[in-house]
Order: C-alpha cells, then sequence, then structure tokens
C-alpha cells in the first residue's frame, strides 16, 4: 500500500459556509456552484457531541445533514448492534435523553446542518428471553407492551428457515416475512403496525429532525413502507436502506417512489477499482453501470455494517479509503454520505462507554489516515484534509458537467467544467503529466493537502499548481494520492 504519508494535511474547516438543505436529498448534478448534498453519519455518536460537531465543523464545514444513529429504547448491553433492536419508541437511549436529542436537533439547525434519525421500524429484538430495555421497559421476544403483542398478530411467523429465519433471498416472501437474524418481524401490512410506527416518526418529527434512513428497508415491502410514510409531512426526507443483491427477489429500483435509496453497488465496486489500481474503468462510473438513477441515489465508500462486514474499504485501508473519497465526492453521480465511527477490534464492539452504560462524549483528538488507533477511539474521518477539503471542492463545482477526462491504467483525472479539477493516482510510482484543467490561468491551493482552507496569508497550507494561460498545468500526483483544485481555492 502507498504511504498514507502522502495524502497528510493540515486543516478541517471548509472555505465556504453551509445553508442546511430546504429539500435535503436534492443532488449534486441539480445544483449550481456554492450549495451543498454532502451527509455525514455519525455513527453512535451521543447527542451532546453531535450538537458540537455541528457547531464547530458541520456547519462551518458545509455539511448539508447528519444521520443520528436510532433514539429508541433499545436492549441493553455493550455492542454496537443494541442500538438496531428496539424495545420501545421512547427517545430514551444509552446516546442520550429526549430533552438532550431535541437540543441537538436545534442546535444543528442553528448551524445550518438537518438531522435524520436512524429509524428502525422492521423489526423489534432478536433475544428469546424477556428482559428491560435501555430505559426500563419490559418486554418479550413478541410482547411490547402498549405497542405489539404476538397474539394481536402484530408480528411474522413466515415457518421457512430455521427458527423463521430467512432462508432463501430469492425469494421476496421470505425476505420480508421471515426474520432478520431472528430479530421479530412486524407485520407492516397490519393497520395497527403501520399506524404504530407512523406515530414514532411524526414523534420524531416533532422534535425537529427532517427525516430519517429506513433501516433494512429491503426487508419491508415497498407497498407497506409507502403507507407508514404516507400520513407525514411531503417534505420529510427518506433514505432507504435496501442492499443490492445479484439476482435477488428485492432490488434497490423497487424503492424510488418513497425516497432515495443507498447504492450498495457503488460501494462495491468502488473498492475493487482502487484496491486493483484500475482507476481508468472508473470513467462513466455510475448509470452505465447498472447503478440507480443519479437523482436519487445516495453514494458511500462505507457504513457501520460495511465497515465491519469486509464488503467495502475502510478507515484501516488508509491512502486507499481517502482515494476512494475523493472519487466519490468528485463524480457528479449521486450524493454522497460520509462515515464517521470508531476504531474496533472484534465486529461487535460497541463504542466506548461509561460504568452506567451511556456512550461517552466523541473526541476527535489528531485525525486522518496516518494516526494510529486503539479500540474505542473516535476515527473521525470527516474531518481528514482530504476528504473535508474534497466536500469544499464539491460546493465550489456545483452541477458543472464532466471534462476534460483523461484515463491511463491506474490514473484518472477530470475537469468539471471552468470550476474544478482533480487527478488520483491508485498506482505505485508518481504520476507527472501536463493536465487540461478546465480552470483560468492563476495558481491553485490543492485542498487534498490543504484541507478545507487551503489557502494562509496568500500562501497554500499544502501543494499548489500554477495554470497556464491555455488551462493547462503540470501536475505530479503522488502514488496512492489525489490532486485537486477549485475556483474557491485560487490564490490572488
Amino acid at each position: 500500500m502507498p504511504a498514507a504519508a502522502t495524502l497528510i494535511a493540515a486543516s478541517v474547516a471548509l472555505l465556504s459556509g453551509c445553508s442546511g438543505l430546504s429539500t435535503a436529498g436534492t443532488v449534486a448534478a441539480d445544483q449550481p456552484a456554492g450549495t451543498h448534498d454532502v451527509g455525514v453519519q455519525l455513527f453512535q455518536w451521543n447527542w451532546d457531541s453531535i450538537a458540537r460537531e455541528c457547531t464547530d465543523t458541520l456547519g462551518p464545514n458545509g455539511i448539508a445533514w447528519v444521520l443520528a444513529s436510532p433514539p429508541n429504547e433499545h436492549v441493553t448491553g455493550p455492542e454496537w448492534w443494541t442500538s438496531y433492536q428496539p424495545v420501545s419508541y421512547r427517545v430514551e437511549s444509552r446516546l442520550g435523553t429526549r430533552e438532550q436529542f431535541e437540543s441537538m436537533v436545534s442546535t444543528c439547525h442553528e448551524a445550518g446542518v438537518d438531522v435524520l434519525a436512524d429509524a428502525v421500524v422492521n423489526h423489534m429484538t432478536g433475544r428469546d428471553e424477556p428482559g428491560v430495555g435501555w430505559a426500563g421497559s419490559r418486554h418479550g421476544h413478541y410482547d411490547y407492551p402498549g405497542l405489539y403483542s404476538d397474539a394481536a398478530g402484530d408480528f411474522h411467523h413466515c415457518g421457512r428457515g430455521e427458527g423463521d429465519d430467512i432462508a432463501n433471498y430469492r425469494a421476496a416472501f421470505d425476505v420480508q416475512s421471515c426474520e432478520l437474524v431472528n430479530l421479530a418481524d412486524l407485520a407492516t401490512e397490519t393497520p395497527h403496525v403501520r399506524k404504530t410506527i407512523t406515530a414514532y416518526l411524526a414523534d420524531l418529527l416533532s422534535l425537529g429532525v427532517d427525516g430519517f434512513r429506513i433501516d433494512a428497508a429491503k426487508h419491508i415491502p415497498a407497498a407497506d413502507l409507502a403507507a407508514i410514510l404516507a400520513p407525514l409531512p411531503p417534505d420529510a426526507y427518506v433514505v432507504q436502506e435496501v442492499i443490492r443483491g445479484s439476482r435477488e427477489a428485492v432490488q434497490p429500483e423497487m424503492y424510488t417512489g418513497n425516497g432515495d435509496v443507498f447504492e450498495f453497488g457503488f460501494a462495491r465496486e468502488l473498492e475493487g477499482m482502487v484496491e486493483s489500481g484500475t482507476m481508468s474503468v472508473s470513467e462513466g462510473f455510475g448509470e452505465d453501470w447498472g447503478f440507480l438513477p443519479g437523482r436519487i441515489a445516495r453514494t458511500f465508500v462505507d457504513n457501520h455494517d460495511t465497515e465491519r462486514n469486509g464488503e467495502t474499504l475502510n478507515y484501516t485501508d488508509g491512502a486507499q479509503y481517502v482515494l476512494a473519497n475523493v472519487l466519490t465526492l468528485a463524480l457528479p453521480y449521486g450524493s454522497p454520505v460520509l462515515y464517521s465511527g470508531y476504531a474496533f477490534s472484534a465486529g461487535d464492539d460497541g463504542p466506548a462507554q461509561d460504568a452506567s452504560g451511556r456512550v461517552q462524549d466523541a473526541d476527535c483528538g489528531t485525525v486522518g489516515p496516518e494516526v494510529s488507533h486503539s479500540d474505542g477511539d473516535w476515527v473521525c474521518q470527516h474531518r481528514w484534509d482530504a476528504i473535508a477539503g474534497m466536500v469544499s471542492w464539491r460546493s465550489a463545482v456545483g452541477d458543472a458537467p464532466l471534462e476534460n477526462s483523461w484515463t491511463r491504467g491506474d490514473a484518472y483525472a477530470f475537469s468539471r467544467g471552468e470550476r474544478g479539477f482533480v487527478a488520483m493516482n491508485a498506482g505505485d510510482e508518481p504520476l507527472t503529466r501536463r493536465f487540461q484543467t478546465g480552470l483560468a490561468a492563476g495558481r491553485y491551493c490543492d485542498v487534498v493537502t490543504g484541507g478545507g482552507t487551503p489557502t494562509a496569508a496568500e500562501a497554500c497550507s499544502g501543494g499548489s499548481v500554477e495554470v497556464a494561460a491555455d488551462g493547462t498545468a503540470r501536475v505530479t500526483v503522488p502514488p496512492g494520492g489525489a490532486v485537486a483544485l477549485h475556483v474557491g481555492a485560487r490564490l490572488s
């Protein structure tokens, strides 16, 4: 792997301020320069930490929205996945109280950042024995007093796989009526279950959230989900987790009528091209590859599941991870969602918690692909210089078309109209050549090495590139690295 040090940068505050999305999910292809479409998942960050991050970093950095982990009461335990096993719909969890959640949303709005809540509505818990949830609610596997009961027909029992688990992903019935790893599967076709879920989502909207990530949407029939969402305000943003699987019965295209959808195919193919050093194949990367239409596709490098199951790159991949984020933020296809989590050794490891089980405040400290982490350390990928710099780059180029494309096996370069230029090198040797950048003549600061504030006292805090009168520039791209220039990072 090329040395991660080639991607070191110095700052994380971006040039442009943030205007929170009035219609979250607007894609880059529809935007003029200066607007924002990038979200970030702050996985398992508590509410007070998200509030501070909105004020100190996300708002100033031009991030459009933040995805908060599930806010509902859940089963107890140190593992990360306890947050994804609801006990009740009380907004009380190890991440904070209802009051802290509402305060966080308000603070983020003041910083110009919208807030999405991770909504777990396909299922309840996966524990066979009765228990008590985080906020004291008693429950059984199929009994949640005041919410759902087996006797009332609120759960599916498909009778297919062992213990009613999904046995065949090529059968839509199995996927949507059987249990996902023993999680009590809600009968979302019934009026009572639909009404109860809708009431929960409406309660979150009353606390100020701007929309939802629908967890495990693939396991809920699209028509059921549409019925659940229909009573909500039409401006509530929805992005759905529908994992694309070859020859499976349930595909992401079935859900586009409900809102945006995460394009898992993008993340998987991205890993392959970066790891294999075949950047040239990324020309046309997007709809031409059979992915979702860009206007409703949410792209990503990794999320909390894929960084654990190994199907995508993650923070431990260092320079390759950075390069993948650069390409994702540079392309006009879809709208990117950044990921920011914590270091772990075992896949079940949860975030750092105090003696009572409450998640401790996030502390980013020193950040970057070259930093070594101990289990529980907050990695804060969204603050890495190259990633932060490319968020400002994306805002600067807006809806400018992809032009001046150049490829060479392990390298790929292009301009976005007259607003920005990027060159990426997945090879093991430096790449030096003269590129057509599309930019006006002048000296530009590289936002990959300079971060979101690449200029300081009329000098570049990172590397710099001189663009000639004909728009060309001689650029050296380090191995496993990138160079990115934009109109907002031009020295006067």
